[in-house]
């Protein structure tokens, strides 16, 4: 008898177990939630690979928590931070739940999150952070670091010695700036590398702009040994590099498709990557829980993983962004 108690007790308990799960599940059913996705610039490979993910993340969570999870794209075609702060703008007047934004200008774009934010749309950033406003998360790369995998995969290059060069991208972009703290913090390590401050060339985030920028610096500076590419804007077209492979050498940020040809053929001699598909994805994420679930990240900062790409395994890297450029993700 105590022993059929005790079976009948159990299987109670797993039924109540089971019920509560279904419960769970349904008290999310026919909810709709929109998310506002705003990258820099809507064709860069960056943002195209994070938007990929976002989707792909709100597919898999709608699905399993039998949520419509809507995720509406409003990069600018072209970087315009004032653009960016209109997206916002309307993404709480049409009442959207979250935003998830690449911010071109932190301090610009600080008092735009804070009324959102007033207003009751979670906002996080990924990619470039406002660390100063009201955003309740970050996910990207930890920029400082990143800057000195550049200057470390450079310095080897050149050996250790030489006068070097840096497009450094828009000079108002807070993970940029980090990228060229991390470089001046680790240069100190290279006391036979000189880095003049007329060799740090910011630039508009056009391939044709700042592929003349680097040509117009190495014409006018001659000694220059290596580059560094804070971003992937020179090499994202063509026959951006006008001197014969491995004459100067170049490390970048990014890693990629278009940069991979410039490992390819020798141009450039290694990349610090990082799996943009991952900026789109944990966003959802993060978001997702902040808004149905009212939980918070354990961190309000997540770092992304950062990876040296050089020609031993440029090719494994090219597979990865097949797998986040699918079109099917982007449906």
């Amino acid at each position: 008898m105590k022993k059929r108690i005790i079976i009948l007790s159990l299987t109670a308990f797993m039924l109540s177990g089971i019920l509560h799960a279904q419960k769970s599940k349904n008290s999310f059913s026919k909810k709709k939630i929109t998310i506002g996705f705003i990258g820099k610039i809507k064709a860069n490979p960056v943002f195209v690979a994070a938007y990929s993910g976002a989707k792909l993340a709100a597919k898999e969570l709608g699905e399993k928590y039998d949520v419509e999870i809507v995720v509406e794209l409003a990069s600018p075609e072209k970087e315009n931070v004032q653009e960016q702060a209109d997206a916002i703008d309307r993404f709480v007047l049409s009442k959207a739940d979250g935003i998830a934004i690449s911010c071109s200008n932190a301090n610009f774009l600080t008092t735009k999150i804070d009324a959102a934010v007033e207003k009751g749309v979670a906002l996080m950033c990924f990619d470039a952070d406002a660390p100063k406003s009201s955003r309740f998360a970050y996910y990207g790369a930890n920029d400082i670091e990143f800057g000195k995998m550049l200057i470390k995969g450079l310095a080897a290059e050149i050996g250790e010695k030489g006068t070097i060069a840096v497009l450094a991208g828009n000079k108002n972009g807070l993970n940029l700036q980090r990228r060229l703290q991390g470089i001046r913090e680790e240069l100190k390590k290279y006391p036979n590398i000189e880095l003049p401050e007329k060799n740090i060339v910011h630039n508009l985030d056009i391939p044709a702009i700042a592929s003349e920028a680097v040509k117009r610096t190495q014409n006018a500076n001659p000694n220059i040994k290596g580059w560094i590419f804070i971003t992937s804007s020179a090499l994202q077209i063509k026959n951006s590099i006008k001197w014969k492979p491995g004459d100067v050498k170049i490390v970048a940020g990014n890693a990629v498709p278009a940069q991979l040809e410039y490992i390819r053929n020798g141009y450039v001699q290694a990349l610090v990557g990082m799996n943009c598909y991952q900026l789109g994805y944990k966003s959802v994420e993060i978001l997702f829980d902040k808004i149905i679930k009212a939980r918070n990240p354990m961190q309000p900062v997540m770092y992304c993983p950062l990876e040296l790409v050089k020609d031993k395994n440029e090719k494994e890297w090219s597979v990865n962004w097949n797998k986040w450029l699918l079109k099917e993700a982007l449906k």
